[in-house]
């Protein structure tokens, strides 16, 4: 019997490791092995959503935060998410992520998970959370791209990710890059290893919920919008 497409990236996620170096100061969150609890909602997520060999359309983040898919294993999604949009309840943390919001506020518009899901998946070149120590000795979230050696160290992981993304079964025609900034470096390994035909760039939901809130509803339309007239050119 053939793996469903949820069966694939649960193989993904079960796998998944970083073991090259980084520069100092940096440090990388697995939660797969960090929280058994965080394997066990990964996979009710892709068994509820992506129980089908349908293919996706791609939507590329930056890299999990520690109060987000850092915990649930389920990108852009905090445990409060999780719970009330998906149904599924973690029991071992208890997490708010500014990101999940504006994401879950436009799924709901866009017609519910279900729906999304169903014509999505999203995840991130890195796929694991990257972690700061400040100058107070405090760890920080950080970005691949934060730190110039940080990206050179990451790169050619990420490279091979977005590979083995793609491999999961995803319509490559286009992309849908979040945030600005992560489309530059994305533009660039793409450029390089031929990965995708043709980038869209929407902004960041952290960005949104961050410095637009006033006017997030008119990003949820461009969200929306921006998605649509993807599909209906197919």
């Amino acid at each position: 019997m053939s793996k469903t497409f949820g069966d694939k990236v649960i193989d993904f996620n079960r796998q998944l490791e970083y073991t090259d170096s980084l520069p100092h100061d940096f440090r990388v969150l697995n939660p797969y092995q960090d929280n058994p609890e965080t394997m066990e909602v990964m996979k009710q997520f892709y068994h509820k959503y992506y129980n089908d060999s349908r293919q996706r359309r791609f939507i590329v983040g930056i890299n999990p935060s520690r109060h987000g898919a850092g915990v649930t294993g389920v990108p852009f999604t905090d445990t409060k998410r999780l719970e009330s949009q998906c149904g599924i309840k973690m029991h071992s943390a208890h997490t708010h992520e500014i990101s999940s919001v504006f994401l879950y506020d436009m799924i709901a518009e866009y017609g519910g998970a279900i729906e999304f899901y169903n014509q999505f998946y999203i995840n991130s070149p890195f796929p694991l959370a990257i972690v700061h120590k400040n100058k107070e000795g405090k760890w920080l979230n950080a970005n691949y791209y934060d730190d110039n050696a940080l990206f050179e160290a990451v790169k050619k992981f990420m490279v091979l990710t977005l590979k083995n993304h793609i491999s999961l079964g995803l319509d490559t025609s286009e992309v849908y890059i979040l945030g600005k900034k992560n489309a530059n470096f994305i533009d660039k390994l793409n450029q390089e290893s031929k990965l995708f035909e043709s980038l869209k760039v929407l902004e960041h939901p952290r960005y949104i919920q961050q410095y637009k809130s006033k006017e997030k509803q008119l990003y949820i339309d461009k969200y929306i919008l921006t998605l649509n007239n993807s599909l209906e050119e197919v």
